[in-house]
């Protein structure tokens, strides 16, 4: 069975598209055995697919046994006018190619088929597959047996049609179905964590293979095809503010369109923004007119148009970006709604600028749409997964372009905020369709920590607050918004961002409130002496809202600096919170490792951050990223440029090394993690890394001298 697309190993399982199969045959023994039915079912992105159904009867070329028949119904006279397997078998294999293949006891399977085709000339090799009777054993190792009826019955799962190939093809795939909230209960999302997960079966595997059946599961493909192994790098290095034309160019709703072709014209652009009044820009009062507009406008209406108000020819809903929005994002969205204009937001919503195709023409728009749209579009848990499944490779491709693992960081940030925006989006939906209701009132869904700080890498976990405009703890809006934000968390969690285990989620009462109940639980945390009280919110002064009212997320941050000014011992509380860094070094020099490896968030990158953000915040520092935070702090000349300096080149090591792990270890179809191999690092990184673990010696000292 040859593939014919790429298969990510970092594709959740809820986004898989597979085919279940089963087979029955003349018996029991894999030597012998011939197919008399296969049967196949797909399964795209988590739903079956029935009517997709191949069944093909088989004549095997011989009497089918009296007790086979007795199992499976099919006996001689039913074959007798069917197809040999060779025949049968390539129209399957080709409507099976380049997807996951999913069976239950799938290594007898295989070995009957693989003898088939080695019978009938036919090429054969073994797809990548998953099978559900390893699966329910890594879930529960103590089960009293694992057939089909066991696991239907232990999952609450029907079946019908029994023992012919189509009905237990079908139940399989319930059953795999009814096996993902437990997989993920065990930390198991994608395709190669569960491979890996069955691999861990040695003892099972072993007796299939001493009963001739084939690998069911041959373990994650160490090198993926790189689809985007050659990629134009400057749309993800550059936000939409690097290109953008600013300020907008705006003409009043009443004037004649004559007088917006001339505007166009002695500006030399190709659109402007038709606004009803003066005064702040906002998308949901604007509309668009383009010079394209002018022409059709003409065209059909001749001269007379010219004289008729702009506000007739301009174009609703206006879209657009944020500013902070890398320009592959512009690329996607104006490639996927054919547009050739976008508007550009700041971080408050307000238009600050426009963008055109005249603006990107530089730059290669197919190879930048891989991401593009792709989570904004995905209208389905299952389709958020398969979209999010695409970073780790385009964040890997990036990699062997040059690009740094902090630019990468920022993509992948950025990501992170487009996903639980989109998982905000559907949220809302499924509250109004279970009878919920719309939001009570405006608010902002935002990000904390390392992606608010623009400084994800591949190992991530949630981190999320809400703010709504008014209403108090447990009443109806916080009761609203509670459950919605559960739904957030869940879909976060299904499509491969696990639960934050601190629990730093809006879900959570303490990272979720009111305007008025933020500021009160603000104020509560600067006038505290205790620094056990504090932990976990430090990262409060990462935030950015990704849905939502923009505005009063950004207001909300900003005013808890403002709050924290002066405040000293705020400061150095959060200091005390954070804890000691863990030394990354040995008194003798050596790397402090566990299994060869060593974590190299908490000696390094934990203390980094935290001393960047603790000075920032004690001397009102402006910033969410920590490169700007201390490069902020060094230009207060308050001491210490040195040492701030090589705190920011070590973070950009960390990240390197870190990033590089996490690749590595996907291919090998490992959960990414911030500890790193020593024993994969060059000599030269050695050194660097231990030169980076000096610049992280003295933060202590360091952050006190700084303090006051």
């Amino acid at each position: 069975m040859a593939t014919g697309k790429t298969i990510q190993n970092a594709t959740p399982l809820i986004a898989l598209d597979a085919f279940v199969i089963d087979t029955e045959t003349t018996g029991l023994e894999p030597a012998k055995a011939r197919v008399v039915e296969i049967g196949a079912l797909p399964l795209k992105a988590g739903k079956l697919d029935e009517a997709g159904v191949l069944r093909r009867l088989i004549n095997p070329g011989e009497p089918i046994p009296k007790a086979a028949s007795a199992i499976h119904h099919i006996d001689d006279v039913m074959v007798a006018s069917a197809p040999g397997f060779a025949a049968a078998w390539p129209e399957i294999a080709a409507a099976m190619a380049g997807s996951i293949v999913i069976g239950h006891t799938l290594g007898f399977d295989f070995a009957v088929i693989k003898r088939e085709c080695l019978r009938a000339g036919l090429p054969w090799s073994t797809p990548r597959s998953l099978d559900t009777r390893l699966l329910a054993q890594v879930v529960e190792p103590h089960l009293g047996g694992y057939t089909l009826e066991h696991l239907a019955s232990w999952l609450g799962v029907a079946g019908a049609d029994r023992h012919s190939a189509v009905g237990d093809a079908m139940l399989t795939g319930k059953i795999f179905l009814a096996l993902l909230p437990k997989l993920r209960e065990g930390n198991i999302r994608t395709l190669a964590e569960a491979e890996q997960a069955c691999l861990a079966l040695a003892g099972v595997l072993e007796e299939q293979h001493r009963a001739g059946w084939e690998e069911a599961v041959a373990g994650p493909r160490a090198r993926e095809e790189r689809t985007l192994a050659r990629i134009d790098t400057y749309p993800y290095r550059h936000r939409v503010a690097d290109v953008m034309s600013a300020p907008p160019q705006v003409i009043h709703a009443d004037a004649p369109l004559t007088e917006a072709l001339r505007r166009m014209a002695d500006k030399k652009i190709s659109s402007l923004l038709v606004v009803p009044t003066s005064g702040a820009l906002h998308a949901r009062d604007a509309a668009i007119v383009t010079e394209r507009d002018v022409l059709r406008a003409v065209a059909e209406q001749g001269a007379p148009a010219l004289e008729r108000p702009v506000a007739q020819f301009a174009r609703k809903p206006l879209v657009t970006l944020p500013a902070a929005a890398f320009v592959y994002r512009a690329l996607g969205r104006m490639s996927r709604l054919k547009l050739r204009h976008l508007a550009v937001e700041d971080e408050n919503g307000d238009i600050c600028g426009m963008v055109s195709a005249r603006d990107l023409l530089r730059l290669r728009a197919q190879e930048a749409t891989v991401l593009g749209d792709a989570i904004d579009q995905a209208d389905e848990v299952p389709m958020l997964g398969a979209a999010w499944a695409l970073l780790p490779q385009a964040a890997e491709s990036l990699a062997a372009e040059g690009v740094g693992a902090r630019e990468i960081a920022s993509v992948i940030s950025r990501e992170l905020g487009a996903l639980t925006r989109r998982a905000g989006v559907l949220a809302e939906r499924r509250m109004v369709a279970e009878g919920h209701g719309a939001a009570p009132c405006a608010y902002a869904l935002c990000v904390l920590g390392s992606a608010g700080r623009g400084e994800s890498l591949l190992a991530m976990d949630q981190d999320n607050a809400l703010v709504f405009a008014e209403g108090e703890p447990d009443g109806a809006a916080d009761r609203w918004f509670a459950q919605f934000a559960a739904i957030v968390a869940d879909i976060l969690h299904e499509v491969g961002v696990p639960y934050c285990r601190g629990g730093v989620m809006a879900k959570n009462a303490a990272w979720r409130g009111s305007l008025a109940t933020w500021r009160a639980r603000i104020a509560e945390w600067i006038t505290r002496s205790n620094p056990a009280d504090l932990l976990s919110v430090d990262i409060f002064f990462d935030l950015v809202g990704v849905h939502g009212d923009a505005r009063m997320a950004n207001a909300l941050w900003r005013g808890a600096f403002d709050a924290a000014q002066g405040h000293a011992g705020f400061a150095k509380l959060l200091a005390e919170a954070g804890g000691a860094v863990e030394p990354g070094v040995t008194m003798f020099g050596s790397f402090r490792t566990e299994n060869g490896r060593i974590d190299l968030k908490r000696t390094g990158l934990f203390g980094i951050v935290t001393t960047a953000r603790v000075l920032a915040i004690r001397h009102h520092v402006i910033e969410r990223t920590t490169p700007a935070r201390l490069a902020a702090v060094a230009a207060l000349g308050r001491g210490g440029e040195n040492d701030l300096a090589a705190m920011a080149r070590a973070q950009a090591l960390f990240l390197d090394l870190i990033l590089a792990q996490q690749y590595e270890d996907m291919r090998a179809g490992l959960a990414p993690s911030n500890k790193v191999a020593v024993k994969r690092l060059s000599r030269d990184q050695r050194a660097a890394l231990r030169d980076a673990f000096g610049a992280v010696r003295h933060l202590d000292t360091l952050t006190r001298d700084l303090l006051f």
